[in-house]
């Protein structure tokens, strides 16, 4: 007769099983807690995201106004020097 029934030895310790259970629930946990992980950092990627392109919009609304208080310091400058050709 033909015994391809599976099995377990009474020689396997079950410590050794009980040992395998424990690995086996610590990995669960841990890829568990990296994918728990891995979301909390998508998501504050997403909120930096969006941060940094408000503050690129801030930057160059304060170039353009830069360049216009440059522009209009230019002006002043050079009106100043025509007023101080004419007193001489």
């Amino acid at each position: 007769m033909d015994n391809d029934n599976w099995h377990l030895s009474k020689s396997v310790p079950i410590t050794l099983i009980f040992g395998l259970l424990v690995q086996g629930a610590a990995i669960v946990w841990t890829v568990s807690m990296m994918m728990s992980d891995i979301e909390n950092n998508r998501e504050e990627i997403i909120i930096l995201e969006k941060r940094i392109g408000r503050i690129e919009v801030s930057v160059q609304s304060q170039a353009i106004s830069l360049a216009r208080i440059d522009e209009n310091i230019k002006a002043i400058r050079s009106s100043v020097e025509k007023m101080a050709d004419r007193n001489e």
